[in-house]
């Protein structure tokens, strides 16, 4: 498996891929990258050509002192450049917590490289409080949770999950609303997954059930 590179906004990104047939691009989440989707990425290359990017600051790709003020919204518009570049046709995105709103996202900011979305654990968007919830969990920065982000990132994880903070903390005073009143601009289909005991995403169930309402497929 090769790890190509490309150039986003003066960013290098890195990315996965593997297989050959219609594109899949797998989006991971907040403090993640590609490396913790090796399995999904075997799986779906049986049957589609499959690109993982490390979003900006993530992974392998390089490191950014300052993130995007709304690192989804870019996200998704990486995501799209990337399937343009593919010139393979309308992709279907594979995302997960952060990675599952930059792929809806880049449904409503880019319809015509989208073919249908697979959204997994995310919500809409945290209220200050929560976001102090979030940001308090990172900060315990257990046996787990280090080794989860060393593998994501190698040695400066550290860096990596600080400057993924400060972006979530710069909306604090405001809260985060990921899609605003957009859902309705999703033409594709759009499967939802989610754990009701997923701990990580506050009111999982009601947000993923409101989300699912208000998109038409």
């Amino acid at each position: 498996m090769g790890l190509p590179e490309f150039e986003y906004k003066g960013h290098k990104i890195f990315y996965r891929e593997a297989g050959a047939g219609a594109p899949l691009v797998i989006l991971h989440g907040n403090t993640a990258s590609s490396a913790m989707h090796e399995d999904e990425i075997a799986h779906f290359a049986q049957a589609f050509h499959v690109v993982a990017p490390d979003l900006i600051g993530c992974g392998r790709s390089r490191r950014v002192a300052t993130w995007p003020k709304h690192w989804w919204l870019e996200s998704a518009h990486l995501a799209a450049a990337l399937v343009g570049k593919t010139d393979e046709g309308r992709a279907v995105l594979v995302g997960t917590s952060g990675g599952a709103i930059a792929a809806i996202l880049a449904a409503i900011e880019h319809p015509q490289l989208v073919r249908a979305v697979v959204a997994d654990s995310f919500g809409r968007g945290w209220t200050p409080a929560e976001i102090d919830a979030v940001l308090a969990d990172r900060s315990r920065c257990t046996v787990g949770q280090m080794a989860f982000w060393q593998k994501a990132h190698g040695d400066d994880w550290h860096n990596v999950v600080e400057a993924d903070s400060a972006m979530i903390r710069s909306w604090h005073d405001t809260g985060i609303e990921f899609f605003e009143d957009r859902l309705g601009r999703v033409k594709c289909p759009v499967l939802i997954t989610a754990s009701v005991s997923d701990n990580l995403v506050p009111r999982i169930e009601a947000q993923a059930r409101r989300t699912a309402a208000e998109i038409a497929d």
